[in-house]
């Protein structure tokens, strides 16, 4: 890792440990890991339903993908904005109260998207601001929510609970998407009413959390300041593991942000013909190779080199996305997608590592909204142009595309310290 002078200083006053020798239990019984994992769980339920339910929406009342990617494109760029400033709260404000005002937020933001559906007063700029709303709460909570972890457990775990944290992102992607199917041909206001239920229920969950959540918040002269809220951007820059890594992401992204790839799979579903439901189980057999990589995470980071695990992942999507040129159906479309899916939970479970084991928890928060910011900032641009080149020159060129694109991002995979990767735990004890 970088040298103690490459990093900014972390901020003063004591750091404790969470707990002694005689604490450390498995991660399974860590009360308070674990009820963050629910209360998070609930939200990405919830954010994940919508992910299939707005597009959803749009194409039945518009019938245009552009539109759709619009929507998709919106809610990045937000959520990547968002995520900055995310990520400062963390390490300046109470964790706790940002992540309860960001779920009850949605609450009622979707509450009322929902009475508004009810009573047929919706246009296209509603849904937009909805959409950008709900985003911009899940791009500030996101970081925070991430940056307790390090609290939450002790160093030996954290590589286990990032692990955990990618069965988490996989499910609630895998039920998602069958979810907001089923309720949206049972009703077009069903799936956001029950995005808003599941805010709820992870804002209750987050008072039930007993540790702090964060060992410290940054002194009053950093609050607010340019120099403060880049300091993750130029800490994430100068690290020279981390460096590739985000850089290999941002191209991936571009190519197989999960909002791109799921709409370009549902537009290609639609247009052949698919149902409302079977869209859904298709989305969700794709978000299932997620969850498949996310229960093999665990065992991967143990027996698994870092390198081999990134190398797979990064040239494993092109040759997928050539192959779903060629997809014949909707569900050889989700079987492909959900081969792309299921080696990115492994090697995001080794970032969020890398991450929590040489960030020191006062730069946690902005070191995490910098990833975040860097993982979306090349979204936008892919979710729009999947929605337009599908829209002028059909799937076939989107998927070519997405192959091409997936292929450059790989070339950072190739350098001289991504094929010598140490393990993140073992950065923590050094």
């Amino acid at each position: 890792m970088t040298a103690d002078r490459d990093r900014p200083p972390p901020p003063p006053g004591p750091v404790p440990p969470v707990g002694g020798a005689e604490e450390v239990r498995p991660l399974i019984r860590n009360h308070d890991f674990q009820t963050l994992w629910v209360s998070r769980f609930f939200a990405g339920l919830g954010k994940e339903s919508g992910e299939v339910a707005y597009p959803l929406l749009v194409l039945f009342l518009a019938g245009s993908a552009t539109q759709a990617g619009v929507i998709g494109s919106a809610q990045v760029a937000t959520a990547m904005v968002a995520a900055v400033a995310g990520g400062v709260l963390a390490d300046r404000a109470d964790r706790r109260a940002v992540l309860l005002f960001c779920d009850l937020g949605r609450l009622a933001l979707l509450a009322l998207f929902a009475f508004l559906l009810f009573t047929g007063k919706v246009a296209f700029p509603v849904i937009v601001a909805v959409a950008v709303g709900s985003s911009a709460m899940m791009g500030v909570s996101n970081p925070v929510a991430m940056a307790s972890v390090k609290q939450l457990v002790p160093a030996s775990q954290v590589s286990g609970a990032a692990a955990q944290n990618q069965i988490r992102f996989s499910t609630t992607t895998a039920l998602g998407a069958p979810i907001a199917g089923s309720l949206f041909s049972l009703g077009r206001a069903l799936p956001f009413v029950t995005e808003a239920l599941a805010y709820l229920v992870s804002a209750a969950l987050v008072l039930f959390i007993r540790r702090p959540m964060q060992a410290c918040r940054a002194p009053a002269r950093e609050r607010w300041t340019l120099r403060g809220t880049v300091g993750g951007f130029a800490l994430l820059a100068a690290d020279p593991i981390l460096r590739p890594m985000i850089l290999w992401i941002v191209g991936f992204n571009l190519a197989f942000s999960q909002s791109g790839a799921f709409l370009a799979l549902i537009a290609t579903a639609e247009a052949q013909g698919a149902g409302h439901v079977q869209i859904g189980l298709t989305v969700s057999l794709a978000g299932s190779g997620g969850l498949v990589g996310a229960l093999a995470a665990g065992a991967v980071l143990r027996w698994v080199r870092p390198s081999s695990a990134f190398l797979t992942a990064a040239w494993s999507a092109p040759l997928c996305a050539l192959g779903l040129a060629v997809a014949p159906n909707a569900v050889s479309l989700g079987v492909l997608l959900g081969l792309v899916f299921a080696v990115v939970p492994c090697v995001n479970a080794l970032f969020y590592g890398y991450v929590a084991a040489s960030v020191g928890d006062g730069y946690q928060g902005r070191v995490l909204g910098a990833v975040m910011f860097m993982a979306l900032v090349s979204q936008p641009v892919g979710i729009l142009g999947i929605g337009i080149v599908f829209d002028r020159v059909g799937p076939t060129w989107v998927f070519l595309a997405m192959a091409g694109l997936s292929a450059l991002a790989a070339l950072f995979t190739l350098s001289p310290v991504m094929r010598a990767l140490p393990r993140p735990e073992e950065l923590a004890g050094a």
